[in-house]
């Protein structure tokens, strides 16, 4: 009986364990490490916060999808990966081991890591990743938002800091909201024109630009790199997402960032029995899932992941995005209709009844 072990449950384990439902292996003991008993589709994060969806929207539960790719499920977090013993060792202690091994936790932030640059982020920041207790612990401050005007700073300067600021403005029309970041790493990844929408559109809203780095968080305050503390009930730790830190001395050749280095195929580049997610789109996806059942099965050639321009979107918030496809760029309520249209298409499918 050959051992699969998955960690993590982002999207390209659920298309993984789609296709497994959809023709059933045989000889393979099938098994997810992932904490949560859902997952939560990222790009529903923006909507959600703003109150546009419900928290059951944005959710895959795990355990019908499971079932019929006759999976089991391990709900427990990743303490230690040795690849080279072929196991796996879980925070309650035990350990598994696997014949085969694929990695899609989606982004994760290191609390310890953040602990350290930034002082009292774990007794008062409330950390985005990962999303599914972002989502949990999102519900009590609409709670006290309700009470009473709260004042709110989102820590980051990257796509989900913007979108996160916005859909608490939102939300919370009567709260106070910063974000607090290098004013030149604002959408950094967009073109000029874009940037210049983005910061208008911030602007709008009345979210206050702070051009600073928090070094500290205390119980009602925000310390700034600058020396001015920043009057806070609730600081959104949005930024240091990045690939889990147990991959760090597990045997793994990682990239620069962090990450899983892989092949054109989604292969470790060192471990060839190791398959790793690289990115978050749907091509991405397709192929670790592809790829990785071909190898185990033998049934077929493995395909590269196919190149192509990708479509991003950020949303403002109010049932409006931004669109960027290559050159092209595009904003309004259609724009946000084809990124919930999209997102909505992805729940359907992995949901199983």
């Amino acid at each position: 009986m050959k051992e699969l072990m998955l960690l993590g449950s982002d999207e390209a384990h659920l298309e993984l364990l789609a296709r497994i439902a959809a023709k059933p292996l045989t000889g393979v003991q099938v098994s997810l490490i992932a904490p949560y008993p859902h997952h939560f589709c990222a790009g529903m994060l923006a909507g959600f916060v703003a109150g546009h969806r419900a928290l059951e929207d944005c959710l895959v539960p795990l355990e019908p999808l499971l079932k019929k790719a006759g999976a089991r499920w391990l709900g427990q977090r990743v303490a230690a990966l040795q690849v080279e013993a072929s196991a796996v060792r879980l925070d309650d202690g035990s350990t598994f081991g696997f014949s085969w091994l694929s990695i899609d936790t989606g982004p994760l932030q290191d609390r310890r890591q953040i602990e350290a640059r930034l002082p009292g982020a774990r007794e008062h920041g409330l950390f985005v990743y990962p999303l599914e207790a972002f989502a949990a612990l999102w519900l009590r401050v609409t709670e006290l938002g309700a009470t009473r005007a709260l004042r709110i700073a989102i820590l980051g300067a990257s796509t989900t800091s913007l979108e996160l600021a916005m859909a608490i403005r939102q939300r919370l029309p009567g709260s106070s909201i910063t974000l607090v970041a290098p004013g030149a790493a604002l959408a950094a990844d967009y073109p000029p024109a874009d940037q210049a929408k983005v910061i208008k559109a911030l602007k709008q809203r009345a979210i206050t630009l702070l051009s600073d780095v928090a070094v500290g968080i205390q119980a009602d305050q925000v310390l700034l790199g600058s020396g001015a503390r920043l009057a806070c009930d609730v600081p959104v730790i949005a930024f240091g997402a990045k690939a889990p830190a147990w991959l760090d001395g597990g045997g793994l050749t990682l990239e620069q960032n962090g990450s899983v280095a892989v092949d054109a195929w989604q292969r470790s580049i060192s471990h060839p029995w190791v398959f790793a997610a690289a990115g978050v789109d749907t091509r991405s996806n397709n192929a670790l899932a592809r790829n990785l059942l071909a190898a185990l099965t033998g049934s077929q050639t493995l395909q590269p992941t196919r190149s192509a321009t990708t479509l991003k979107f950020l949303s403002f918030g109010d049932q409006r995005s931004l669109l960027r496809w290559g050159n092209w760029s595009a904003q309004g309520r259609s724009v946000a209709w084809l990124q919930d249209r999209l997102n909505q298409r992805c729940i359907q499918r992995y949901r199983k009844d």
